[in-house]
């Protein structure tokens, strides 16, 4: 491989990003200031879950393809294409995106750049970032103007991180050269060579289609749930609506499933971002249909509690309720904004004892909720349950066998938060049947 990469910012998409360029033969270095993180990366060991990533790493550290350093110095001299990958989190009390950390890195890199190198940028950031990023580059950069930007934005789904850098459904690239694009094709010819479509276009397009692909994507999630409030007034069932809504071509079934809606550290707060972006560009009424997106998002998690306490007598205290689920989706150990947990702490802040288990995000949970009480098994989450609540929808937890979890709690009431069983399996076997948007 004629290029050497450098991957800046070693989180979740960092440390995908990294391992996964190793193993398509390129030479990686990863960089990030957390020493400790690197150390444990160095180890071979991700600070984060996610499937078949492990052993990419390991694998790409052995071959002696990557390595990690915290060394912004080292990383200058080694690298001729340096990805960005850092957070942009969604500012406290705002709903702006904190690009801090975006300009710290380029403030950190710049200064030891003193020959041509490309700098690629793949966070989710408010349009009009790169172009004022390029512009620090050449100011900051000894080289100058040999060293440009490009904006590489990113698509991963967790869980599905691996096969989606790998063999991702396209590539964005927002050059201000042809010598720009020229380098970023020879990167990524290994997915170009297997037909993986290529979208060249302007920083500022690069940017917008990570932001309006986020907002399709919740709009078309709160879509469902919006329209399971009104099968909920109507008695109606949403889940066979969105079954026949998706034989409809134009609509598709895709993201199409009703139910406690999305979370995570990417949608709720990007789609937050990008309705601030527009309003500081005199376009936030083209935005303003995002805002109820987000109410109906969390009228969800609402709702949730609602459906509990009914089938809790009408009241949480004196309650054991068992939750099953802690991440914001299955495959992942992220509680970022995790519907599953703001139900948990809710309903214990109306006075329910509420036992929670996860197969993978328990450690993450604890550490950021140690209020609440938490169990090694979902049978353990459900004993002496009043009401069991699905939030999560971990296939461990699909394929419960509803008589053997009937046995250990103390009354068979279970609110499905995912629409993700099969109503008369557990009606059949005594069960109290509820979900979101069904009968």
């Amino acid at each position: 491989m004629p290029y050497r990469l450098t991957v800046l910012g070693t989180g979740y998409l960092g440390a995908t990003h990294a391992a996964c360029m190793a193993e398509l033969g390129f030479e990686v270095l990863g960089l990030d200031i957390d020493a400790a993180k690197i150390a444990q990366l160095q180890a071979g060991e991700l600070p984060i879950y996610e499937p078949g990533l492990e052993e990419l790493l390991k694998r790409n550290l052995d071959a002696g393809r990557l390595r990690f350093t915290t060394s912004f110095e080292e990383a200058a001299e080694f690298g001729d294409v340096h990805f960005v990958c850092v957070g942009t989190p969604q500012k406290q009390g705002e709903y702006a995106a904190d690009v801090s950390y975006l300009d710290a890195v380029i403030d950190s890199l710049a200064p030891h750049l003193t020959r041509e190198c490309l700098v690629v940028g793949k966070s989710t950031v408010p349009v009009g970032t790169a172009a004022r990023l390029a512009e620090r580059l050449v100011r900051l950069a000894p080289a100058g103007d040999q060293v440009e930007l490009v904006w590489n934005p990113e698509f991963l789904r967790e869980g599905f991180a691996v096969d989606d850098t790998l063999r991702p459904d396209r590539i964005v690239i927002g050059v201000a050269s042809e010598q720009a694009e020229k380098i970023m094709r020879e990167v990524y010819e290994p997915m170009l060579s297997e037909g993986v479509p290529l979208v060249v276009t302007d920083y500022p397009t690069a940017e917008l289609v990570k932001s309006a692909a986020n907002a399709f994507l919740a709009t078309k999630i709160s879509f469902i749930n919006a329209m399971a409030e009104v099968c909920e007034a109507a008695h109606a069932d949403v889940r066979q609506l969105s079954a026949a809504l998706a034989y409809d071509e134009r609509i598709g079934g895709r993201f199409l499933n009703p139910g406690l809606g999305f979370g995570g550290g990417c949608l709720p707060k990007d789609i937050r971002a990008f309705m601030a972006r527009a309003g500081e560009l005199g376009a936030d009424q083209a935005l303003s249909f995002l805002r109820e997106v987000d109410a109906i998002n969390m009228r969800r998690r609402a709702r949730m509690v609602d459906l509990a306490r009914e089938l809790a007598g009408g009241s949480f205290h004196d309650c054991v309720v068992g939750v099953l689920g802690a991440a914001f989706k299955p495959n992942s150990d992220d509680i970022r904004d995790s519907p599953a947990l703001d139900v948990a702490v809710t309903i214990r802040r109306q006075g329910g004892s509420v036992r929670v288990y996860d197969p993978v995000a328990l450690e993450n949970a604890r550490r950021a909720h140690p209020e609440l009480d938490y169990a090694d098994s979902a049978e353990g989450a459900a004993r002496d349950a009043h009401v069991v609540l699905l939030l999560t929808e971990w296939r461990e937890f699909v394929e419960l066998d509803p008589e053997r979890l009937g046995r250990v709690v103390a009354a068979r009431n279970i609110v499905d938060g995912r629409n993700a069983l099969d109503a008369e399996i557990w009606r059949a076997t005594g069960w109290h049947y509820r979900a979101l948007g069904r009968p």
